[in-house]
Parts: C-alpha cells; structure tokens; sequence
C-alpha cells in the first residue's frame, strides 16, 4: 500500500503543484487544504502516514501546534515550487521525495512484485519486420546504443518493446528500471523471455553489442572507459533514485553522443528531465511512451511538457520507429 500524504499549503498554486508531483511519483493524497480555518476535527478525522506542510506567510497557527504534537510524522516543504516546466523542477522534486522516501517508503517498491505476472504470462506477440539492410551479427560491438528508462509499470512496457523488435538490428540497449532490489535479478527473465533479444544483468568491462539489453544496476552507478566498455563505479546513484536515469542519461550522451538516444516509459516522477537538454544537444533523440499507454505517465509526461521529446507512441509503436530511424541513418554516419 502507498503512503497516504495530507498537505497543508496556504496558496492554492502551491497545494496544485503538490498534489500533482505526489499523486505522479505514487503517493496518496488524502487531503490537501488551506491551513486557515481548519477545523480541529478535520485534523483528528485524517488518516495519513505523513503531513506536508509547505507556508509560504509562516504564520503561527494553532493546527502546526497539534500536528506537532501528534504521533503523524510532520514533513515542511521545500518552499515555493517551480513550474513543472521549469529547469529548476527536477531539482526541487529531487529533495523532496528523497525526504519522503526515507520517511514513509519509496512507492517505486511495487515495481517488483508486479513481475511475476510477466513470469507467468505465455501470450507471445509477432515482432516486426527486419529490413533487410539493417541485418548484423549479433555480438559485434554497438555503435549505437539507447537508453530505456522506466519505473512503475515500466516492466510491462519494456517487454512490449522487445517483444516487437525484430532480431538482427544495429543497435544495443540499457535498460534503467527504478526497482528494489530484491527483484533485480529477476527483471531480465521478465522482460526477455519472449523477445528475440538477450537481456542479461550488467558484465562490466565489455563493451555493449548488437542484439543485448544490459540492466543498469541499482547499487552502484554506471560508467564507461575510455574504449567504450561498462564500468562499474564505487560509488552509488545520487539520491533519490536507484539507478538515476539523469545521471545514466548524462554518462550515455557524453560516451556516445549522437550515437544514442532515450526511450521514457511508464514511471513516476520526473527523473531524466534534469539531463535532457544535454541530451539533446549532443545530437540524440528522447522518445516517450504515450500517456494513454503508461500506468503511470508522469516521467515521460514530464519530458514532453519540457519540449525534450521528439516522438510519442505506445510500445510497439516506438520499435517500429526505432526500426525506421536506423534504417534512415546513413551506415557511415
């Protein structure tokens, strides 16, 4: 069960961005109002697991006093929110729900269990056509790897992507996927067992290769040599996400360049949304996963909103982009 928040913000601006950047990163609001005039049974009547409090007058009111006072955890907010469009929103997000997930949980938690319907799921799908001028062997060093990036509902999603692409294309993936740890080494069986590609757990210290989808680890971040092979770094992902899909996205363009690009899917929050404007000025696509596809549109919504991505379709629909794009590209460039 997710984390029941009640807010109490003296803007109406301030309690509309609250709600939206909670409910979209998986929390529950159970109630959101103006602290003045709060009746005392309201306050009693509540069942939350936290409040967050965010005044921007700092009055003294009576009610911080009895919350306060109250065996409910109390939370105050970051100040003033930024527009979700700004550049500054990421940041702000970030230190809030970092406080959050160690108070009341991280909601990404349920990513885990939801892979077991995968595991027993039989339903095979058709993949798509391989052009024929895209045809390359398999375990040949990538030129061109993308990033999938995902959180809740993303295991569905991913799947429904490899399951379309045909085998045999030039590029390799890595697959970023907000999780707990406990689970992480079944997400390969889940999202491949289908597919016509090889999903495996990260082999440091071998670059990528046509035909494999590499998940990001949780506990250490990501990097890579100078030859392009994968390193594992010893230190771990910048708080609050494991693995930071910013910090992933930031290492893929640097190493890459044009010769990457980001696929969001389902997932809450808005982590990837700080790093793609660096993204997109060395030259690579963003993609995202149609709202009305996700479980939880708030990640790719997030990258839409801030004019980063290119293209939207549900999962099928991005493979057979993904197909068309590589078999526009010009083989030398």
């Amino acid at each position: 069960m997710t984390a029941r928040i009640a807010i109490l913000a003296d803007t109406s601006l301030q309690r509309h961005i609250l709600q939206r950047a909670l409910a979209g990163s998986g929390y529950q609001v159970v109630f959101n109002q103006d602290p003045a005039g709060m009746a005392p049974d309201e306050l009693q009547d509540c069942a939350a697991d936290l409040w967050l409090v965010d005044l921007a007058q700092g009055e003294d009111l009576p009610v911080l006093d009895d919350l306060l006072e109250g065996d409910v955890p109390v939370l105050f907010g970051e100040g003033k929110a930024p527009e979700r469009s700004s550049e500054h929103y990421p940041r702000w997000e970030r230190s809030l729900f970092g406080k959050l997930k160690r108070l009341v949980g991280d909601p990404a938690a349920a990513v885990g269990p939801s892979l077991q319907g995968l595991l027993s799921e039989n339903e095979t799908v058709e993949p798509l056509t391989l052009p024929a001028s895209l045809a390359q062997a398999p375990d040949e060093p990538a030129r061109e790897v993308w990033l999938l990036a995902a959180s809740l509902g993303g295991p569905v999603a991913v799947k429904a992507f490899l399951d379309a692409l045909p085998a045999g294309l030039p590029v390799a993936f890595l697959y970023a996927q907000h999780i707990d740890a406990g689970f992480e080494a079944s997400l390969p069986q889940a999202v491949g067992r289908h597919s016509q590609w090889t999903v495996r757990q990260l082999q440091p210290g071998r670059p990528l290769c046509n035909g494999e989808v590499q998940v990001v680890p949780i506990a250490n971040e990501l990097g890579f040599a100078a030859d392009g092979s994968l390193t594992l770094l010893e230190r771990g992902w910048p708080e609050p996400y494991s693995p930071s899909i910013d910090q992933m996205m930031l290492s893929l363009a640097g190493q890459f360049g044009a010769r990457c690009g980001v696929i969001a899917f389902s997932g809450m929050g808005s982590d990837g949304s700080a790093s793609a404007a660096y993204v997109r000025r060395q030259g690579a696509p963003i993609w995202t996963q149609s709202g009305d596809s996700c479980v939880c549109s708030s990640m790719p919504d997030s990258l839409r909103e801030g004019g980063y991505s290119e293209l939207s379709g549900n999962p099928r629909e991005l493979a057979s982009a993904l197909v068309k794009h590589l078999a526009e590209r010009p083989r030398d460039a």
